[in-house]
């Protein structure tokens, strides 16, 4: 296909899509901008509602009719994830959920309250649960769901397939998010596989390297101040913009390609770039893993889809 640009995003009227981590300038702010201006009813899900507030006033600055909702959701927080997926449920048929919320490079391991190491737990746990949990919705509308991963699930040298409440040996923290991220297309693999009969399709992005706060707010727990202003200034100096970023969201969430698709940037080690489908690697692709890897997540989530 001919390279993807922001103008092939067909109208979203009519459309109901759900975003995690709508952070403002992060990667869900631009996909939610973005599907809105085209139309879409966007679900703006965020842990802090205040912030989620802030994204939505950003977005209305740009689209002023957009047609926004809230969603409080810490997906760090099994109960909390539930909770929110029963909230949700008033929402109606959904035909996009965006997978797009995580966290980065934790620098101690930190369990949550459910024992789970902090960023397994955000970044696939929790959504494992919430997509389940809104699977009837998805399947009503044949609708698609979209992971955002990582470049970075190149460092994994094994799937998180053992107990999810058991420390792994000595905890290494960009090993453990590069986990994370194999994590998101083991998932959406099984996920195409076992969804085929509904008719809901399951793909994956990443965004190379994007400027957005996730690594000092990762590393510091915040983006601004000291040694985190400096982190967060000199990614913004050598990664493309958010904005750009999203792009590989944007066309994995609208594009007409096939259930298991992997889209990132067409540049140098797909760092930056206009979109273009592409793959993860062999471990990436490796069945019997990513089989494995959903039923540790339904034993440990205690939900069974599809």
């Amino acid at each position: 296909m001919s390279a993807w640009r922001l103008g092939d995003i067909p109208d979203q009227s009519g459309r109901l899509v759900v975003v995690t981590g709508p952070s403002t300038g992060g990667l869900g702010h631009h996909t939610a901008l973005e599907l809105a201006r085209r139309g879409a009813r966007v679900v703006l899900a965020g842990r802090s509602p205040s912030k989620v507030e802030q994204t939505a006033a950003e977005i209305r600055v740009e689209v002023p009719g957009a047609e926004l909702e809230s969603l409080t959701l810490d997906l760090a927080d099994l109960t909390a994830v539930r909770e929110a997926a029963h909230r949700a449920a008033d929402l109606g048929p959904i035909d996009v959920l965006v997978n797009n919320a995580g966290v980065m490079g934790m620098p101690s391991y930190l369990p949550t309250v459910d024992g789970i190491e902090l960023q397994l737990a955000t970044n696939h746990v929790g959504p494992f649960l919430f997509t389940g949990l809104l699977w009837p919705q998805l399947v009503e509308a044949r609708g698609r769901v979209v992971s955002v991963a990582s470049q970075m699930h190149r460092l994994a040298r094994r799937a998180p397939v053992g107990d999810p409440r058991v420390p792994a040996g000595r905890y290494q923290p960009w090993l453990a998010y590069g986990e994370t991220k194999l994590a998101n297309l083991l998932f959406t693999a099984e996920l195409a596989r076992r969804a085929a009969p509904s008719g809901v399709t399951a793909l994956a992005a990443h965004p190379g390297f994007a400027g957005t706060h996730l690594a000092a707010n990762g590393q510091y727990g915040r983006s601004s101040g000291g040694v985190a202003s400096v982190l967060d200034g000199a990614i913004k100096l050598m990664s493309q913009s958010a904005a750009a970023g999203a792009w590989p969201s944007l066309m994995a969430a609208t594009a007409d390609l096939p259930t298991g698709t992997y889209v990132g940037p067409r540049g140098p080690l797909e760092f930056a770039g206009r979109p273009k489908v592409t793959r993860g690697t062999r471990l990436a692709r490796d069945p019997d893993a990513a089989r494995r890897l959903w039923e540790i997540s339904e034993q440990t989530t205690g939900v069974h889809y599809p």
